[in-house]
């Protein structure tokens, strides 16, 4: 089975399209517009197309690799060019080498006699090591400058902070962390950080990011043991990409783990018609059974009927974080739960929205009992301090991180390396 995305400047151009290269035999899974109109540029929308392999027509590209190999084109050019950039790079500090003047009084001289010429080693004088050492810490002082300039109030702890410490402390207020949780990490720093490190911001910068993923909660998948199930209920906002993700993780269970487990979907989102056949058409290409539920006592017979699997994964209805209906709806359906199975519920946000909007979804939805965050739309902001507030605040783990929109490639486990790594030198999709 592939999965297609085929763009155009209106849904029936993008769709006309996907009939031209693959056929009537696709299904669509979803439209969504990725552009709106503006002055001078039009609309661009995108559908993304499921497919059997054996259905494609002959006249289109396939590609040979199996479903657990297959990236994104976008991913392999950007290997391509990264590739690229290291030969490049390469190139660059053999010509730095040869064009050297330093190294023309550093070689040794001609030998004049027909006996072979003995190689002798380069040794850096002392004068020239001091030089560069000096260059070393005039560049961290113009850092330092610069970085007196910020806008930012300096934090309300004891101690003032030092100068050598303004870049991290920027980086990370900018980073959308909330301010009290930065004072306090910063507080740690100064008290236990040796006053050795603080000579350079390469040191501090390295420190801080030591701090700081300690002080990530963060869940791993943990491998199934032998005849143990696991129930996993998405719960969150409107238009987060719980059924997205649902069909990331179904996918990943099914196919990309070491063993190849048995799936099974539950819906509760029987409010939206489309997401219910979105999950269905998922089920329908991935071969795995799927359970309706309109009322809390109908819960139950769903989770029996699904007890041959080893993972059952639940999408609910979305709900703003303030209709305690919907919410209260699903808290039905869990007290409802008569069987053996513990379900864990995962509180799904997206990472583009401010601390405190995130705060107030996770009150509202604390009273179904989270268990564990994921974060979606990774790739669509540029501050991750708020995740990591979230995290440190409510002190619940951090499950997965969604980087994208591409099933199931772009669902990656959370891990505290990725999330200091885009919190303080943005998002890289290649660390996830």
């Amino acid at each position: 089975m592939k999965i297609l995305t085929f763009t155009g400047a209106t849904p029936s151009a993008a769709l006309k399209k996907a009939k031209l290269e693959i056929g009537d035999e696709g299904m669509l899974i979803e439209t969504k517009e990725v552009r709106k109109k503006a002055f001078g540029k039009d609309a661009l929308y995108e559908i993304i197309i499921g497919i059997e392999e054996d259905m494609l027509p002959s006249t289109y590209k396939k590609d040979l690799k199996p479903l657990s190999q297959q990236r994104p084109v976008k991913q392999e050019s950007q290997d391509v060019l990264f590739d690229l950039s290291n030969a490049a790079q390469q190139i660059a500090k053999v010509s730095r080498v040869a064009d050297d003047p330093i190294a023309e009084y550093m070689r040794p001289p001609r030998q004049t006699s027909v006996a072979p010429a003995v190689t002798v080693p380069i040794v850096e004088p002392k004068e020239l090591k001091e030089i560069k050492s000096e260059i070393n810490k005039l560049t961290d002082k113009v850092k330092i400058i610069q970085n007196m300039f910020w806008d930012e109030k300096s934090p309300d702890i004891e101690s003032q902070i030092p100068s050598e410490f303004a870049e991290i402390y920027r980086l990370a207020s900018q980073s959308g962390m909330n301010k009290k949780h930065l004072d306090e990490l910063m507080k740690i720093t100064l008290e236990h950080m040796p006053f050795k490190m603080r000579e350079n911001s390469v040191t501090v910068k390295r420190y801080f990011q030591t701090i700081l993923r300690k002080m990530v909660p963060i869940r791993r998948e943990a491998v199934l043991s032998v005849g143990t199930k696991k129930v996993i209920m998405l719960v969150g906002p409107t238009g987060v990409g719980k059924t997205t993700s649902i069909a990331k993780l179904a996918a990943r269970y099914s196919f990309l783990l070491q063993k190849k487990h048995k799936v099974g979907l539950v819906v509760l989102d029987t409010y939206r018609i489309g997401a219910v056949e979105q999950l269905m058409q998922y089920a329908r290409m991935m071969k795995l059974g799927i359970e309706t539920v309109v009322d809390p006592p109908e819960f139950t017979s769903a989770l029996d009927s699904l007890r041959y699997c080893d993972y059952i994964l639940i999408d609910t209805m979305g709900s703003s974080p303030y209709d305690k209906g919907k919410i209260e709806k699903i808290h039905e359906c869990l007290d409802a739960n008569t069987t053996a199975f513990e379900v864990e519920v995962v509180l799904v946000m997206p990472s583009s929205i401010k601390y405190e909007d995130l705060q107030v979804t996770y009150d509202n939805f604390s009273t179904l009992g989270i268990d564990s965050l994921m974060f979606t739309k990774l790739d669509e902001t540029m501050g991750f301090g708020n995740i990591f507030s979230l995290g440190y605040e409510t002190k619940k783990p951090i499950s997965y991180f969604s980087v994208g929109q591409e099933v199931p490639e772009d669902l990656v486990c959370a891990s505290s390396d990725f999330l200091v790594e885009c919190l303080l030198n943005g998002f890289n999709r290649s660390k996830a």
